[in-house]
């Protein structure tokens, strides 16, 4: 499977793919885990949850194969964290 050349700058992809989350997604989310991520095609509106981002992008790739792909947790506003994390002082 190749890539899919990026076809819009990051934050239009970002806003896009937020639009959809909060009108579409969210409302459907009932029983979903905060494990969970969510891969939205940007352009159709359609989308993929699953615990394994790589099995949800692959997915919504086979029903649409050129999808511009926006990637978030259920209960995260991103996909990943950077940076450490503080240890609990004992």
């Amino acid at each position: 499977m190749g890539t899919t050349k990026r076809r819009y700058p990051k934050e239009e992809i970002a806003r896009r793919g937020e639009e959809i989350f909060e009108k579409q997604v969210r409302p459907s989310l009932k029983g979903a885990s905060a494990r969970h991520f969510i891969a939205i095609d940007i352009e159709t509106g359609e989308y993929e949850i699953d615990e394994s981002e790589m099995a949800a992008c692959a997915r919504l790739r086979s029903r649409v194969p050129e999808a511009q792909i926006w990637l978030r947790r259920v209960g995260s506003r991103s996909a990943r964290r950077f940076g450490g994390r503080r240890s609990p002082v004992a």
